[in-house]
């Protein structure tokens, strides 16, 4: 099966955007002593999980994306794995809970918010599902919208699959943080899938070690284009195995 990555269809022409964000997160990280990585990336996003049962105290500090001590994000993350999906990877920066805020203009039916959040239309979700595509998860947003026609979005929590083929990667890499475990990464200019890393059973997807690289299959692809669908495009990627 072939896969491709989703860009957003800047040669359309919709005009929507959005200015929002998801209502909790889990807090960046201060430095390390020994590397200096620290901070958070929000590349990660859970839109289904409700954190609202936590108590308001912790919801606050939920609500921040301040750098922590890693003692106190290790204890904030523990607090949240429960309520989220077995499969999520809770990493400094992650999104949780419902989109939310201001969006304007005219959408297509799936829309790609920076490069990493993907959006689409209810009845288009409604198709989609109808056509077969497999791993569809849509979690209402809470955003207010200039204009009579206000779009009925949702956005996708995607699961994590995928991993870079070893031709993509340097040859010598730099070992992790003795302290920390970081690992300092050069995401590659082209990407060259493992084709063993890859889902039979999912059809639009987050990639496991590119957390802002949204993923779908051939299936994906030619169910948006049976039905027509716009508001995107598709990159086709290499597969290889071994």
């Amino acid at each position: 099966m072939k896969f491709y990555r989703v860009h957003q269809d800047t040669a359309s022409a919709y005009t929507g955007s959005l200015d929002a964000v998801n209502k909790w997160c889990l807090p960046g990280v201060e430095p390390c002593s020994r590397c200096h990585a620290g901070g958070g990336s929000p590349w990660l996003s859970y839109p289904c999980v409700d954190l609202s049962s936590l108590p308001r105290t912790e919801l606050e500090k939920l609500s921040d994306p301040w750098p922590v001590s890693r003692e106190e994000f290790s204890r904030l993350q523990a607090l949240v794995a429960p309520l989220a999906p077995s499969w999520a990877l809770l990493e400094p920066g992650a999104q949780l809970g419902p989109c939310e805020g201001k969006g304007s203009g005219r959408f297509g039916s799936l829309f790609l918010s920076d490069a990493a959040s993907l959006f689409v239309q209810q009845a288009s979700l409604g198709g989609l599902v109808a056509a077969g595509v497999k791993g569809l998860e849509g979690c209402p947003v809470t955003i207010r919208f200039r204009g009579k026609q206000a779009p009925a979005l949702l956005q996708l929590q995607l699961e994590l699959h995928g991993l870079l083929h070893r031709d993509c990667l340097p040859a010598v890499r730099e070992p992790p943080c003795l302290t920390c475990g970081a690992r300092k990464e050069d995401w590659p200019r082209t990407l060259i899938l493992d084709a063993a890393s890859l889902p039979e059973d999912r059809d639009v997807f987050r990639h496991r070690q590119g957390w802002a690289t949204v993923i779908v299959s051939e299936r994906f692809v030619e169910a948006v284009t049976r039905l027509e669908l716009d508001g995107v495009r598709f990159e086709e990627l290499e597969v290889r195995e071994g």
